[in-house]
């Protein structure tokens, strides 16, 4: 039995898990499963490792915390300094990062020509290959977060028009805190706008709720997931 997984805390809800065991199931893929390796610290890698896997997704919170135990990276997740995707190969554990793929792929028929600025809500792993796949496009960022480059509370008018596309890489407005979304001023949000959330579960955050309240265009992040699952899945059979 080929075995991949993924290598995360608290995902129960994963998407992953669901995502490619319907692909092995609708595409006829024999004897290969997918499971969740749900644990609380990293010290129960070489458990995991040892295992007969082929590869492993790495979700929150060990995207970052997870590349000391790699015997390598690639160029793109040692750009990003985040890795979701692990590839065994000749008993080396080699670290992709597939999300910024699935970011720039997801959000570019999106783009217009006033879309150069962008607001990054939120700093981590997701948030590192946001700026990566923003770099590659040629889109000027600023981080927002309570210690980032800039905080909530700076966030004018001014701030919002200028720049055109809001990402939220945050938490906030996960299933089931569905009432939350982050703390912008979202009266100034116009037309021009182009609202991204990450999330996926619900379909539609308050966040985005909020941006379409004021004409913006909005896109969730289930399209960037099944393209960088996809991506994953060219890796390990490459």
């Amino acid at each position: 039995m080929k075995t991949y997984g993924l290598i995360g805390k608290n995902i129960s809800y994963s998407f992953s898990r669901n995502y490619f065991n319907n692909k092995f199931k609708n595409q006829n893929i024999l004897n290969t499963q997918y499971i969740n390796f749900d644990i609380d610290n990293l010290s129960e890698l070489n458990n995991i490792f040892n295992l007969n896997n082929f590869g492993f997704n790495v979700t929150i919170p060990y995207k970052e915390a997870i590349i000391p135990y790699l015997d390598l990276l690639d160029f793109h997740a040692e750009q990003i300094g985040a890795v979701n995707t692990i590839k065994i190969e000749n008993e080396k554990k080699i670290g992709f990062n597939t999300d910024w793929i699935g970011f720039k792929k997801s959000i570019q028929p999106h783009l217009k020509p006033h879309h150069t600025k962008a607001l990054i809500l939120g700093t981590g792993g997701a948030s590192k290959a946001i700026i990566y796949a923003l770099e590659q496009l040629q889109i000027n960022y600023l981080i927002v977060s309570r210690n980032g480059e800039i905080t909530y509370e700076d966030l004018s008018e001014e701030i919002i028009q200028s720049h055109t596309i809001i990402i939220n890489c945050t938490p906030v407005g996960t299933f089931p805190n569905v009432d939350s979304a982050p703390d912008i001023p979202y009266k100034f949000l116009t037309k021009n706008h182009l609202a991204y959330d990450l999330i996926y579960n619900p379909s539609e955050t308050l966040f985005l709720k909020k941006c379409k309240e004021q004409n913006a265009d909005t896109k969730n992040g289930l399209e960037m997931l099944e393209i960088q699952a996809e991506e994953s899945w060219e890796i390990w059979n490459s």
